[in-house]
Protein backbone atom coordinates (compact mmCIF):
# COMPACT_ATOMS: atom_id res chain seq x y z
CA UNK A 1 0.00 0.00 0.00
CA UNK A 2 1.37 3.39 -0.92
CA UNK A 3 2.01 6.20 1.53
CA UNK A 4 -0.72 8.38 -0.06
CA UNK A 5 -3.31 5.64 0.37
CA UNK A 6 -2.36 5.10 4.04
CA UNK A 7 -2.51 8.84 4.66
CA UNK A 8 -5.99 9.01 3.05
CA UNK A 9 -7.25 6.13 5.20
CA UNK A 10 -5.92 7.82 8.36
CA UNK A 11 -7.66 11.11 7.44
CA UNK A 12 -10.96 9.31 6.72
CA UNK A 13 -10.65 7.36 9.99
CA UNK A 14 -10.02 10.53 12.01
CA UNK A 15 -13.00 12.25 10.36
CA UNK A 16 -15.24 9.25 11.11
CA UNK A 17 -14.23 9.21 14.77
CA UNK A 18 -14.74 12.98 15.02
CA UNK A 19 -18.23 12.63 13.51
CA UNK A 20 -19.19 9.89 15.97
CA UNK A 21 -17.94 11.96 18.92
CA UNK A 22 -19.84 15.00 17.67
CA UNK A 23 -23.12 13.04 17.35
CA UNK A 24 -22.79 11.46 20.81
CA UNK A 25 -22.03 14.82 22.45
CA UNK A 26 -24.96 16.47 20.63
CA UNK A 27 -27.37 13.77 21.76
CA UNK A 28 -26.36 13.84 25.41
CA UNK A 29 -26.14 17.62 25.73
CA UNK A 30 -29.45 18.26 23.94
CA UNK A 31 -31.47 20.63 26.14
CA UNK A 32 -34.68 19.95 24.21
CA UNK A 33 -34.47 16.19 24.54
CA UNK A 34 -37.60 15.74 26.69
CA UNK A 35 -39.80 18.55 25.37
CA UNK A 36 -41.41 16.44 22.68
CA UNK A 37 -42.85 13.92 25.11
CA UNK A 38 -43.77 16.41 27.84
CA UNK A 39 -41.80 14.58 30.53
CA UNK A 40 -40.65 17.83 32.14
CA UNK A 41 -44.07 19.47 31.96
CA UNK A 42 -45.23 21.11 35.21
CA UNK A 43 -48.35 19.65 36.80
CA UNK A 44 -51.53 21.32 35.59
CA UNK A 45 -49.98 22.88 32.48
CA UNK A 46 -52.19 22.61 29.39
CA UNK A 47 -51.10 20.18 26.69
CA UNK A 48 -51.07 21.92 23.31
CA UNK A 49 -51.70 19.98 20.12
CA UNK A 50 -48.98 21.34 17.84
CA UNK A 51 -49.70 19.22 14.75
CA UNK A 52 -50.54 20.93 11.48
CA UNK A 53 -53.57 19.24 9.95
CA UNK A 54 -53.31 17.38 6.64
CA UNK A 55 -56.80 18.40 5.53
CA UNK A 56 -58.64 21.71 6.13
CA UNK A 57 -61.78 19.68 6.95
CA UNK A 58 -60.08 18.81 10.27
CA UNK A 59 -60.37 22.48 11.33
CA UNK A 60 -63.60 24.00 12.66
CA UNK A 61 -63.89 27.79 12.49
CA UNK A 62 -66.48 30.29 13.64
CA UNK A 63 -66.22 33.70 12.01
CA UNK A 64 -67.30 36.92 13.73
CA UNK A 65 -67.77 40.30 12.07
CA UNK A 66 -65.71 42.89 13.95
CA UNK A 67 -66.52 45.68 11.49
CA UNK A 68 -69.46 47.83 10.41
CA UNK A 69 -69.60 46.08 7.01
CA UNK A 70 -72.82 44.08 6.85
CA UNK A 71 -72.54 40.42 5.81
CA UNK A 72 -68.76 40.22 6.10
CA UNK A 73 -68.80 37.25 8.50
CA UNK A 74 -71.19 35.40 6.16
CA UNK A 75 -68.89 36.07 3.19
CA UNK A 76 -65.73 34.90 5.00
CA UNK A 77 -67.54 31.84 6.37
CA UNK A 78 -68.54 30.90 2.82
CA UNK A 79 -64.95 31.36 1.65
CA UNK A 80 -63.68 29.04 4.40
CA UNK A 81 -66.40 26.52 3.55
CA UNK A 82 -65.37 26.62 -0.13
CA UNK A 83 -61.81 25.83 1.00
CA UNK A 84 -63.16 22.66 2.72
CA UNK A 85 -63.01 23.93 6.32
CA UNK A 86 -65.70 22.85 8.78
CA UNK A 87 -67.61 26.02 9.63
CA UNK A 88 -70.08 27.07 12.29
CA UNK A 89 -72.75 29.75 11.84
CA UNK A 90 -71.15 33.23 11.66
CA UNK A 91 -71.73 35.80 14.38
CA UNK A 92 -71.35 39.47 15.22
CA UNK A 93 -68.46 40.46 17.47
CA UNK A 94 -69.29 42.47 20.59
CA UNK A 95 -66.23 44.62 19.99
CA UNK A 96 -64.79 46.15 16.84
CA UNK A 97 -61.38 45.00 15.62
CA UNK A 98 -59.10 47.40 13.78
CA UNK A 99 -56.60 44.90 12.31
CA UNK A 100 -56.92 42.24 9.61
CA UNK A 101 -58.20 39.45 11.86
CA UNK A 102 -57.98 38.13 15.38
CA UNK A 103 -57.58 34.35 15.72
CA UNK A 104 -58.71 32.99 19.11
CA UNK A 105 -57.77 29.44 20.05
CA UNK A 106 -57.01 27.10 22.93
CA UNK A 107 -54.47 24.32 23.53
CA UNK A 108 -56.39 21.79 21.42
CA UNK A 109 -56.11 23.99 18.32
CA UNK A 110 -52.61 25.48 18.60
CA UNK A 111 -51.26 23.79 15.46
CA UNK A 112 -54.48 24.36 13.52
CA UNK A 113 -54.39 28.06 14.37
CA UNK A 114 -51.04 28.28 12.57
CA UNK A 115 -52.73 27.20 9.34
CA UNK A 116 -55.52 29.75 9.87
CA UNK A 117 -52.84 32.41 10.41
CA UNK A 118 -51.43 31.56 6.97
CA UNK A 119 -54.81 32.34 5.36
CA UNK A 120 -54.36 35.91 6.61
CA UNK A 121 -50.72 36.00 5.41
CA UNK A 122 -49.45 36.08 9.01
CA UNK A 123 -51.09 39.47 9.57
CA UNK A 124 -53.65 38.21 12.07
CA UNK A 125 -53.42 38.78 15.80
CA UNK A 126 -53.08 35.41 17.56
CA UNK A 127 -54.93 35.19 20.89
CA UNK A 128 -54.23 32.08 22.96
CA UNK A 129 -56.38 31.16 25.96
CA UNK A 130 -55.00 28.27 28.03
CA UNK A 131 -58.41 27.64 29.66
CA UNK A 132 -60.29 27.36 26.39
CA UNK A 133 -61.73 23.89 25.74
CA UNK A 134 -62.30 22.28 22.35
CA UNK A 135 -60.65 22.79 19.02
CA UNK A 136 -62.99 25.38 17.47
CA UNK A 137 -61.09 28.46 16.31
CA UNK A 138 -62.85 31.82 16.53
CA UNK A 139 -61.91 34.40 13.92
CA UNK A 140 -62.86 38.06 14.35
CA UNK A 141 -62.63 39.83 10.99
CA UNK A 142 -61.32 43.38 11.30
CA UNK A 143 -61.51 46.62 9.34
CA UNK A 144 -58.24 45.98 7.46
CA UNK A 145 -59.39 42.60 6.07
CA UNK A 146 -59.50 42.43 2.26
CA UNK A 147 -59.61 38.74 1.30
CA UNK A 148 -58.38 35.30 2.26
CA UNK A 149 -55.13 34.15 0.73
CA UNK A 150 -55.02 31.83 -2.27
CA UNK A 151 -53.64 28.30 -1.94
CA UNK A 152 -50.25 29.38 -3.29
CA UNK A 153 -50.11 32.36 -0.92
CA UNK A 154 -51.06 30.11 2.02
CA UNK A 155 -48.24 27.70 1.19
CA UNK A 156 -45.75 30.55 0.92
CA UNK A 157 -46.99 32.02 4.20
CA UNK A 158 -46.62 28.66 5.95
CA UNK A 159 -43.01 28.50 4.82
CA UNK A 160 -42.37 32.02 6.11
CA UNK A 161 -43.98 31.56 9.54
CA UNK A 162 -42.48 28.10 10.04
CA UNK A 163 -43.53 25.45 12.53
CA UNK A 164 -46.19 26.28 15.13
CA UNK A 165 -44.71 27.81 18.27
CA UNK A 166 -45.64 26.45 21.66
CA UNK A 167 -47.98 28.86 23.50
CA UNK A 168 -46.66 30.32 26.76
CA UNK A 169 -47.13 28.05 29.77
CA UNK A 170 -48.16 25.05 27.66
CA UNK A 171 -46.45 21.74 27.01
CA UNK A 172 -46.46 19.69 23.84
CA UNK A 173 -49.28 17.17 23.75
CA UNK A 174 -47.85 13.70 23.09
CA UNK A 175 -48.69 12.39 19.64
CA UNK A 176 -50.50 9.08 19.65
CA UNK A 177 -49.10 6.48 17.29
CA UNK A 178 -51.47 5.46 14.53
CA UNK A 179 -51.72 1.93 13.26
CA UNK A 180 -51.17 1.28 9.58
CA UNK A 181 -54.31 -0.19 8.04
CA UNK A 182 -53.27 -3.37 6.28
Amino acid sequence: MSFARVRALVVVGVLAVAAIVFVVVALFRDTQRNTANGSDCPAGAPLADMRLPDDPAEITVKVFNGTNRAGLADQVTTEFKNRRFTVQDPGKSKTKFNGVAEVRFGPDAAGKAQLIRAYFLAQSKMVYNAKRKGDVIDIVIGDQFQQLATTTEVNQSLVEVGEPTLPPGACVKPVEATKDPE
